[in-house]
């Protein structure tokens, strides 16, 4: 699920614009708006409200309108200093390497793909192996999809098809985690039209999942609530489709959209109620798998009831759901990373600043190119540092520095 963090009150969004414009001190922003350092620390703790004579000066001085500092949407946080690699996106413009041989075998490169979602799903060096091995296999299947596009094996062009549809989904979740929204946005729709080509109703429906997705790392209101649609009529198509256990699993993972479609949008009455009404008997009836790499089961709704939880900014109820799920057995390690990230974000709402650090070293050492990459880790260290006391400054400072913060 994605981890976007809430909106931001009034004194988060203070901070936000000191750092971003300028990153001045407390006690200078303070003193040319003709407050204490003191008073200004407990308006961005969330411990007092300015007036409005007071907001006035502060937006004056941030530069920005006082709106901003009242509005409710969210802020754009700043992105994490990574990109795809540019071999992969060069591959997905069609620049891979030229062909002396026919392409390969529909069975090889369904190891293949697989291999890699394997990789991707599991490896605590992720991005840096899907690097090295994703331009080549990209190159390969699209080759066999134009080479069997005109062929006289039909089931050989349908498995070909499968496998670039699996292999796009695939590079959605790669594109998207490395900031590349637009390719991840581009390979989102290649699935989709490969799985529509192969006639393949549960591989649409899931790379519909996949798109959703795209759409949900989006901050326009308009996006998210797209995610939603696109999620729920793939629901609708799906259930013309015979059921089985792979196909009741996939729609249990599309209702989780429309899930984090709700909460994203501050609808939590409605988050709620779709997670237990729908998501809930879906998983209970699927169990615990990974169809089409969703990761979806009992598990991973549990992790969605405490993400709606941290994204209302209930952080006690967020850490009493998250007390009772156990990730050990989670096939995916970036669930279990958003999971511990989602956790760590409560622990900071409530400024229990000791298991906060905790779990930032944890998920370091589980996913360390997650983190490296992830916006809200960047944003749960930076206020650590702000007001973390000495007996934890010294490991706070060092987090600080292997994101490249300081």
């Amino acid at each position: 699920m994605t981890s976007t963090p809430p909106s931001l009150p009034i004194g988060r969004r203070i901070k936000h614009y000191r750092r971003a414009n300028g990153n001045r001190s407390v006690a200078v922003v303070a003193g040319l708006c003709g407050i204490t350092e003191r008073y200004l620390r407990l308006i961005e703790a969330g411990e007092k409200t300015p007036s409005a004579e007071v907001l006035t000066r502060l937006a004056a001085e941030l530069g920005v309108p006082v709106a901003a500092l009242l509005t409710e949407d969210p802020i754009e946080e700043p992105a994490a200093p990574h990109t795809a690699a540019p071999e992969v996106a060069r591959a997905l413009m069609g620049h891979g390497p030229a062909y002396n041989t026919g392409p390969g075998h529909p069975a090889q490169l369904r190891e293949r793909v697989e291999q890699a979602w394997q990789i991707w799903q599991v490896s605590k060096d992720r991005f840096t192996e899907a690097a090295q091995i994703l331009p080549s296999l990209i190159a390969d299947v699209e080759y066999a999809v134009r080479a069997h596009r005109h062929g006289s094996d039909p089931a050989a062009r349908r498995e070909v098809l499968r496998v670039a549809a699996d292999l796009y989904g695939l590079l959605r979740s790669y594109c998207r985690r490395t900031g590349r929204l637009d390719l991840s946005l581009m390979v989102a729709d290649r699935a989709l039209r490969a799985a529509e080509d192969a006639d393949d109703p549960v591989r649409i429906a899931a790379a519909s999942w996949n798109l959703g997705h795209v759409l949900l790392s989006h901050s326009e209101p308009s996006a998210v609530e797209e995610a939603r649609e696109v999620a729920l009529l793939a629901v609708e198509q799906l259930r013309r489709a015979p059921v089985t256990a792979e196909s009741r699993a996939v729609e249990g993972a599309l209702e989780l959209v429309a899930v984090v479609s709700d909460a994203r949008r501050r609808n939590w009455w409605e988050a709620r109620r779709r997670l237990e009404q729908r998501a809930v008997p879906l998983a209970q009836r699927a169990g615990e798998g990974n169809a089409h790499w969703t990761v979806f089961g009992p598990t991973n709704v549990a992790l969605h009831a405490m993400s709606i939880e941290m994204l209302a900014g209930e952080a006690t109820s967020g850490l009493r759901v998250a007390d009772q799920v156990d990730t050990s057995r989670l096939p995916s390690r970036e669930r279990q990373f958003t999971f511990g990230l989602e956790v760590a974000r409560c622990h900071d709402l409530r400024r229990e600043d000791a298991a906060v650090l905790v779990h930032l070293l944890g998920l370091e050492d589980l996913a360390p190119e997650d983190f490296a990459r992830s916006s809200l880790a960047r944003d749960i260290v930076l206020g650590l540092q702000k007001r973390v006391r000495p007996t934890f400054r010294r490991q706070v400072t060092g987090l600080a520095e292997r994101l490249q913060l300081v």
